[in-house]
């Protein structure tokens, strides 16, 4: 399935960090934030990204043009640094169609922009660049299947501590509350469509506005609610927390990771979980060595969190 991502933004407060950086390309530990979020998708078997690029598009451009895979993988060098011998690879079988699709345009404008890029595709996921989760997200796509509906996105509790306060007219205070306790959900992202999303965006219209209002008169709009890990880098002391999480190898969207480390264990206890069976961590499908070694697999244990 093609994921759509939407890069193009100004990002105004992220500009503590840098005014030259587009927010997409600020880095998390060694890597671009939105490489991370392209590394999620692509975990799951999801390789082919479409990206909507505005602001500084010839930095994302550069980057990928000039991708050094000796940055987050092993390798062994050589003939004096002559010869590279990669481990492994990370982007080798993406595939990345960069669009430039304006520097202000909104949301559902970036969006129209590259529906030729479409064609042909029933179904495809679309996402803000600045938001990581753990989220099973095949289970998720199964889930938006299912209920024939034109887009879907997850709700996430609010990661901001906002005090909400209740009070009468006459400014009695009935109850204050923390923002995160306070029951509400909102909009997280990770959306996924049917190519008839399409007929429901008119010119100038924000897509959370006026598209998603006609989806929801028709009932065509369904959310998921999603208990697990969710952040939004927004400001500087936001990536300050992703960094954190990355330097203490505590990073929850590193979901290859936890397979790759759960794979190595597993092979270092004999059991028969082994290259093969770690290779069938995108299809959903839970080999046998799993079952019979009594283990889960993260995405067992993150299947839970999907709130029903």
């Amino acid at each position: 399935m093609k994921v759509v991502l939407f890069c193009g933004g100004l990002g105004m407060r992220m500009r503590e960090y840098s005014e030259q950086i587009p927010k997409p390309m600020v880095p998390i530990g060694y890597r671009p934030i939105l490489w991370h979020l392209m590394k999620y998708y692509a975990h799951f078997g999801h390789k082919e990204f479409i990206i909507c690029l505005g602001y500084r598009a010839d930095f994302v451009k550069n980057y990928f043009l000039n991708y050094d895979e000796c940055l987050s993988n092993d390798f062994v060098l050589s003939d004096g640094g002559k010869r590279i011998q990669l481990h492994n690879r990370d982007i080798d079988d993406w595939k990345i169609t960069f669009v430039d699709t304006g520097i202000r345009t909104n949301i559902a404008g970036r969006l129209m922009a590259v529906q030729e890029h479409l064609a042909g595709e029933e179904t495809f996921m679309a996402n803000y660049a600045d938001g990581l989760c753990d989220m099973p997200l095949n289970d998720y796509i199964s889930a938006f299947l299912e209920r024939n509906k034109i887009a879907s996105f997850i709700c996430v509790k609010p990661t901001t501590y906002f005090h909400i306060v209740s009070s009468r007219e006459d400014g009695i205070v009935k109850r204050v509350q923390e923002l995160p306790q306070s029951g509400i959900w909102m909009n997280g992202g990770f959306f996924v469509f049917r190519k008839e999303i399409f007929q429901y965006i008119k010119d100038g219209e924000e897509l959370i506005n006026e598209p998603f209002a006609r989806l929801i008169q028709e009932e065509q709009l369904v959310s998921q609610k999603y208990a697990g890990f969710w952040m939004c880098m927004d400001t500087f002391r936001d990536k300050q927390t992703l960094d954190n999480m990355c330097s203490h190898d505590e990073a929850p969207w590193e979901l290859w990771r936890q397979d790759q480390r759960l794979a190595t264990q597993m092979a270092a206890n004999g059991t028969a979980m082994g290259r093969e069976a770690y290779q069938q961590r995108l299809d959903g499908k839970r080999p046998e060595s799993y079952q019979s070694a009594g283990h889960q697999r993260p995405h067992d244990v993150l299947r839970e969190r999907l709130v029903r």
